[in-house]
């Protein structure tokens, strides 16, 4: 059996806390925050003093795929669920629909998504600025966790900065090779999974959206994209 490249799935990061059952959630009752991650984070005081609330990670708890941000939109924040809530979250779930992965409209708040998991890399929004490193590094435990539970097949990660912190830790080329404009819409090998990587929300188009849906479509969903990593099957 091939080893995870993110890890034991029953041995979390030390901020998660599912509960009694350490293992993958077996009857998923709630999309949101499935793996019931810490809503009241104190570890960023620049964040806790002017967020309107910690977005944690949203949808299928076994998904193959996994779509990563760099922090919640206005939008995203004021609806508790990463990539809704504006056009550019709109932008995105339409993909979602596109692809087979969400049965709910584009401005759905809490979409009805199936085999994807969507989060980010920081977990709150500053209304001023970009995440700190030191904020990024703050949520590392976080979005460790939801992927040593999920083992994902497939990473989108959208935007420059969500690329280039997974390129650090699962890619063999270095960070400062990556761009996500000139990446956009292709597939890179990654150590178990692979990433298809997404131009960031603040300059994606929709034509950029339909790019990445039939790419997708014809290069990843037509041939068999698993890895042998002892999931389930669905």
């Amino acid at each position: 059996m091939r080893e995870r490249e993110f890890g034991d799935r029953r041995r979390p990061a030390v901020l998660f806390s599912p509960g009694p059952d350490e293992d993958v959630v077996p009857h998923q009752e709630e999309l949101s925050n499935p793996y019931g991650m810490d809503t009241d984070c104190q570890h960023c005081p620049a964040l806790v003093d002017c967020r309107e609330r910690v977005v944690h990670g949203y949808g299928d708890a076994e998904a193959e795929i996994l779509f990563l941000g760099e922090a919640p939109t206005a939008g995203a924040e004021r609806t508790g669920v990463p990539f809704t809530g504006d056009e550019a979250g709109r932008r995105i779930q339409r993909v979602l629909g596109e692809l087979g992965l969400s049965r709910s409209p584009p401005d759905a708040d809490e979409p009805d998504l199936q085999n994807v998991y969507t989060t980010y890399l920081t977990r709150c929004r500053h209304p001023e600025r970009p995440p700190t490193d030191d904020e990024e590094r703050n949520c590392e435990p976080f979005l460790n966790a939801e992927a040593r539970m999920i083992n994902p097949e497939l990473i989108v990660p959208v935007g420059q900065r969500a690329l280039e912190a997974l390129a650090i830790e699962y890619t063999t080329r270095a960070p400062d090779s990556f761009d996500a404009d000139a990446e956009h819409a292709t597939t890179v090998r990654g150590r178990g999974f692979e990433l298809l990587p997404m131009k960031g929300l603040d300059v994606l188009t929709d034509a950029d959206a339909d790019r990445f849906v039939e790419h997708v479509r014809e290069n990843v969903f037509s041939r068999d994209y698993r890895q042998t990593k002892g999931r389930r099957s669905r």
